[in-house]
């Protein structure tokens, strides 16, 4: 059952317990009222009958005229007047214990069958005690009541199919938005991810939805671009070297007579193979980076002695490396300084930009600060290198883009593309601000609350 379908189901319903209880409300309230007029009538027939029947009094003859002149004979009415304790077959009908029981507590008692209804009370009058019932029809009030038992059932069925009908109505008109995104949207395809929905200004849901899905198809062109783009790089920068690896054994395996030719092609031999292994374990890692962490190990880290282990490892590929860490801005609480994080891949990520900061400087100092603040724990790296060109620092994050004052250093542009993954899976950032000639600082920011 669609959506439009399930609405108009609903809004039926609850229109028709509505309509339902409004209806009974109606009915239980008509049918209380709807006879007090006519037992108040009979009420006073009764006070009337007994006063002329039972009392010896001046005023009978009064009340006697009065009642011929100006009550109305109602219809069927009878007048019964009986002994207490003496009810057995004289009345038109069995009356219930109930009315008797009331009339014998002294208050006057009323009854209905259908549309005749009964009204009763105890009188004494010298030394005993007589009932005085009056009975009648009342068949206007009766089909009154009828009439309007008929108008709410069909009022209440005409209801039920008028709300059927609006919310129908209604269900197409407030879903149709909802269908014209579905039909835009099955109508985007990997080759025109550059469609976008209609978004129409304002800002309820329907509205923040199409925009939601925008947003969504933004991020898929991205990615697809950026998915081509790593293919077409990757497979460049890995048949680079396969290709000098091809052209030098075939050069070595001419040369077979010189020895000094075979050792050099077997040594160039070696450097790509060695690039070769580099790019294809950059490319793992940038491809693992990726993934949502969840099945990574998490520990608590202390994120100071984390520096001297990337001291450490940064010294054994850059011996010459001066490196200089700053703990003037630590903390008091120590507690603060301990993180849950994957510690190998962040150990990578920032081994990768201190590496960065060491190659680029020629091994002049590189600065490392960590500080905190109320949410976050920072770790700025500062160098005195070459700096990064202002029309190249929004490449720089991208997989093999290299900065073009680079050509003089070894590298295959995956460092840095790999930090960032790695510090966005932390739910971190990197900020970087960098001057060519003067240097370059990157920083980077970690969420002191655990993620997982």
């Amino acid at each position: 059952m669609n959506i439009a379908k399930k609405i108009t189901l609903l809004f039926a319903i609850l229109s028709a317990v509505i309509i339902l209880l409004l209806s009974g409300f109606v009915w239980y309230f008509s049918n209380e009222f709807a006879f007090e007029d006519f037992y108040k009538r009979l009420e006073a027939r009764v006070n009337i009958a007994a006063q002329i029947k039972l009392y010896e009094d001046d005023n009978n003859k009064v009340y006697a005229k009065m009642r011929n002149q100006y009550l109305e004979r109602l219809a069927s009415e009878r007048e019964f007047i009986i002994e207490a304790g003496k009810t057995e077959n004289k009345l038109d009908r069995e009356l219930p214990s109930s009315f008797y029981n009331r009339i014998n507590s002294g208050f006057m008692a009323r009854y209905r069958v259908e549309n005749h209804f009964y009204a009763g009370k105890l009188f004494k009058s010298g030394n005993k005690k007589y009932i005085v019932i009056i009975s009648a029809n009342d068949p206007f009030g009766f089909r009154e009541l009828k009439d309007l038992q008929r108008t709410l059932i069909i009022g209440f069925f005409l209801s039920i199919i008028l709300s059927f009908i609006v919310g129908w109505k209604f269900s197409n008109y407030m879903l149709m938005p909802l269908r014209n995104i579905i039909s835009s949207v099955k109508r985007i395809k990997a080759e025109n991810l550059h469609m976008r929905l209609e978004v129409k200004k304002g800002t309820d849901e329907i509205a923040q939805l199409a925009q939601t899905f925008n947003n969504m198809l933004n991020r898929l062109e991205t990615a697809f671009e950026t998915q081509n783009n790593f293919i077409s790089n990757a497979s460049h920068e890995l048949r680079t070297p396969l290709t000098v690896i091809s052209g030098e054994v075939e050069l070595a395996m001419r040369a077979n007579t010189d020895p000094q030719k075979q050792h050099f092609a077997l040594g160039k031999i070696k450097d790509e193979a060695e690039r070769l292994e580099n790019i294809i374990t950059s490319l793992l890692g940038l491809a693992q980076s990726g993934f949502n962490g969840k099945n990574q190990p998490w520990e608590l880290v202390r994120m100071d002695e984390l520096l001297w282990e990337i001291k450490a490892s940064v010294h054994q590929v850059h011996p010459e490396s001066k490196i200089e860490i700053d703990f003037s801005k630590l903390p008091d609480d120590d507690e603060l300084l301990n993180l849950k994080i994957n510690k190998n891949l962040i150990k990578l990520a920032l081994t990768n930009i201190v590496s960065n900061a060491c190659k680029y400087s020629n091994d002049k100092l590189v600065n490392i600060a960590i500080e905190t603040s109320a949410n976050s724990l920072s770790i700025a790296v500062t160098d005195q290198g070459i700096g990064i060109p202002q029309t190249d620092i929004q490449h720089i994050f991208e997989p093999f883009y290299r900065a073009s004052n680079t050509n003089a250093f070894k590298g295959y542009g995956i460092g840095l593309p790999l930090s960032l993954n790695i510090i966005r899976l932390h739910r971190g950032s990197i900020a970087i601000k960098s001057q060519e000639g003067k240097g370059t600082e990157i920083k980077v920011l970690l969420p002191l609350t655990s993620i997982y």
